[in-house]
């Protein structure tokens, strides 16, 4: 015999001690809302079915390698790095200061750094000073040959690489500029950031240090939230404070003529064996004469790297004076073999060679030649210069 069924309990409520130990749990938590189904069994017996929602707990890594965990929009891990994004973001540029470690000798940096991560400024060592430059991910210094000898790396010839830009050694300075240093780099990644901080003071100033692959950055945790020091990772230990620079145009009208003369600057991470060298088309020529140079890649091993290049550096001589000098460059085949040439003309040649058509007899004359890495081809200036323009 069926009668009607008996009515469903009303739906228990949280009581205050079960809504204590949610809030209290440490985790985000919520239930679903969705209708609360009635299920009628045999008998005349209704049950009542709860839906639980499922805790979900994430933890993100970032592209950087910083990790920490999702939280909500107002949270102050994300206004803190958002605020340091956007003041880096309006700020013109960056200036550094302060120390790295060479060979056990405290190296001092300074630096000033547009926003594009294109720098100027210079590394003191021992009483040696280096000016430097860094573009398009690429760092030179222009130092004497004390410099070379005693910091660089460069104990035989020092003079293939003093008095002209060349690319900074490994040894001194590996510090990828652009990447660790601008300021656009930087508020990229504070802005994509979702690590928690530490907390640290800096010279009794209380700041937050987000750790990455690339370096440890200080913000300070008071708004606006402006970049105290960077540590960036690697060997030499580098500790430098950052302070924001008010404008770019004394660094662009500094860092501009640097790069422009950049063209033929060498490349010390390249060595060569040089083969015999010969002239050509010299005899009784007012125009020119031609030096020839083959030359062999001897480091790195392995593979030949990509942009590889040898310069020519040549200078010919007659009769105990210089008549002209002259360089030529050309890449690196994947054999490891090329043959260099340059052309001396000019003044000097041409009066040497009238002197020799009105004198007769034997008139002999040489030529000293070096062969080293080139890191920048003259062709590749002008490409480099609109990197610097653009931004003005």
């Amino acid at each position: 015999m069926t009668g009607p069924l008996p009515p469903v309990p009303p739906t228990p409520q949280e009581s205050p001690a079960q809504g204590a130990a949610a809030k209290g749990s440490g985790k985000s938590r919520r239930t679903l809302g969705l209708p609360v189904p009635r299920v009628v069994l045999a008998g005349g017996l209704a049950v009542l079915l709860l839906v639980v929602a499922a805790i979900a707990y994430v933890v993100f890594s970032g592209e950087d390698g910083s990790t920490g965990e999702t939280r909500g929009k107002g949270s102050i891990a994300v206004k803190w790095s958002e605020q340091a994004a956007q003041q880096l973001r309006a700020a013109p540029g960056l200036q550094y200061d302060g120390t790295l470690s060479a060979d056990g000798q405290p190296v001092q940096v300074r630096l000033r750094v547009t926003r594009a991560g294109s720098a100027s400024g210079s590394l003191t060592v021992g009483g040696q000073r280096a000016d430097l430059v860094s573009v398009d991910g690429r760092t030179f210094v222009k130092a004497s040959v004390a410099f070379w000898r005693s910091y660089g790396g460069e104990s035989s010839h020092p003079e293939n690489y003093a008095g002209r830009w060349s690319k900074a050694p490994a040894t001194l300075f590996r510090l990828n500029v652009a990447d660790v240093l601008g300021a656009g780099a930087i508020a990229d990644l504070l802005a994509r950031t979702t690590a928690q901080p530490a907390r640290e003071t800096i010279g009794g100033t209380a700041a937050y240090r987000l750790r990455t692959q690339r370096a440890d950055y200080f913000v300070t945790e008071a708004a606006p939230h402006r970049l105290l020091r960077v540590h960036p990772a690697g060997p030499g230990d580098p500790r430098l404070s950052a302070t924001a620079l008010a404008a770019t145009g004394p660094l662009l009208a500094e860092l501009r003529p640097r790069v422009a003369a950049l063209g033929g600057a060498a490349d010390p991470g390249l060595r060569f064996r040089p083969g015999k060298l010969t002239f050509s088309n010299c005899e009784d020529n007012m125009s020119g004469c031609t030096v020839r140079v083959p030359a062999s890649l001897t480091s790195p091993d392995g593979a030949v790297p990509a942009d590889a290049r040898a310069a020519l550096r040549a200078t010919i001589v007659a009769e105990g004076r210089r008549l002209g000098s002259c360089t030529g460059s050309g890449p690196v085949p994947d054999n490891r073999e090329l043959v260099l040439r340059c052309t001396v003309g000019g003044r000097a040649w041409r009066a040497w060679m009238s002197r020799v058509r009105d004198t007769p007899g034997a008139h002999p004359y040489g030529a000293t030649a070096r062969v080293v890495g080139e890191a920048v081809a003259s062709a590749d200036v002008a490409g480099l210069l609109r990197k610097i323009d653009r931004e003005r």
